[in-house]
């Protein structure tokens, strides 16, 4: 077992755990209690992850994290000091992101509101599976599909006396029949899930070729994928693929557009997002994207 620690006085803006890894932005993570997105903080249990072990591409690493005594800790079956810090974008300068955004009454209550919430960079096809899910749903009950395909269709990984799951690989996933997927409570996603699976396994398309596109041209190139549409292309880009002026438009959104942003309503999903994110500042505007969605969503 590697481990290891990371101060979170060394970190530009601190880290919340907590609000980065359950504020809906990702769903390849696992808390040891079996409670993530239950609402309540644990800072004792540890959120875990399987994932490309990065020096053997064909093995899996499992990387448990938790914040406490104001530490990161990490354990972890490889090295993970740097696997840690690009998951949860630890080098981000969040003090001068912050610092950047633009002086209004909603952004200011909602990064106050939530200090050290990082954006993750998940892996692109995890990433594009759980979105495709997210169609209607509460983020428990994504988060319960998604830990479902990994149970039955990812790669078991031993590690500390515990079996871990990792996400499928596409290959695996194609497996799957559309019937299972219903089954497994998918419902009418588990098509777009099967054929989207298929696309990327067959070498058609992979989500990872968006990100040496221009935003606007990646943002449409995702969409091939059944099931993608604009805003979960736009949630792919954000948190998989290092777009951070990615707005995706989701229901909170669109209130915060209508109570807080009217002249932003422009009609079409790309003109709103565009103005949009020039509201809330341009090249980081999915980090304040981020801090709004979650702050209306938990809003008492």
């Amino acid at each position: 077992m590697e481990t290891g620690a990371i101060s979170l006085d060394d970190l530009s803006g601190g880290l919340d755990l907590y609000r980065t890894l359950e504020s809906g932005q990702s769903y390849l993570w696992r808390r040891t209690d079996g409670e993530m997105y239950g609402g309540t903080p644990a800072p004792d249990e540890w959120y875990y992850t399987v994932v490309d072990d990065p020096e053997t591409p064909s093995s899996r690493a499992v990387v448990r994290v938790r914040s406490r005594d104001g530490r990161l800790e990490w354990e972890s079956t490889v090295d993970a000091d740097p696997l840690v810090r690009r998951l949860l974008r630890l080098d981000d300068d969040l003090e001068a992101i912050v610092a950047a955004a633009p002086d209004d009454p909603l952004l200011d209550e909602a990064y106050e509101a939530h200090r050290g919430m990082r954006l993750v960079d998940d892996p692109p096809f995890g990433t594009l599976i759980s979105f495709i899910c997210s169609a209607q749903m509460r983020v428990d009950r994504i988060h319960g599909m998604v830990s479902t395909l990994a149970r039955e269709y990812g790669d078991a990984v031993s590690f500390d006396g515990e079996t871990y799951h990792a996400f499928p690989t596409p290959a695996q996933l194609a497996t799957a029949t559309e019937g299972e997927l219903r089954e497994l409570g998918l419902g009418y996603r588990a098509p777009y899930v099967v054929r989207t699976a298929k696309m990327v396994a067959e070498g058609e398309a992979h989500p990872a070729e968006a990100r040496d596109l221009e935003y606007e041209e990646a943002r449409d190139y995702l969409t091939r994928f059944v099931g993608v549409g604009d805003k979960v292309a736009d949630c792919i880009l954000l948190f998989s693929l290092g777009f951070d002026e990615a707005v995706p438009l989701d229901t909170w959104l669109k209130t915060a557009v209508e109570d807080h942003y009217p002249d932003c309503d422009c009609g079409s999903y790309a003109a709103t997002s565009r103005a949009l994110r020039e509201q809330f500042g341009g090249e980081y505007a999915g980090y304040t994207q981020t801090y709004v969605f979650h702050h209306l969503r938990t809003a008492d």
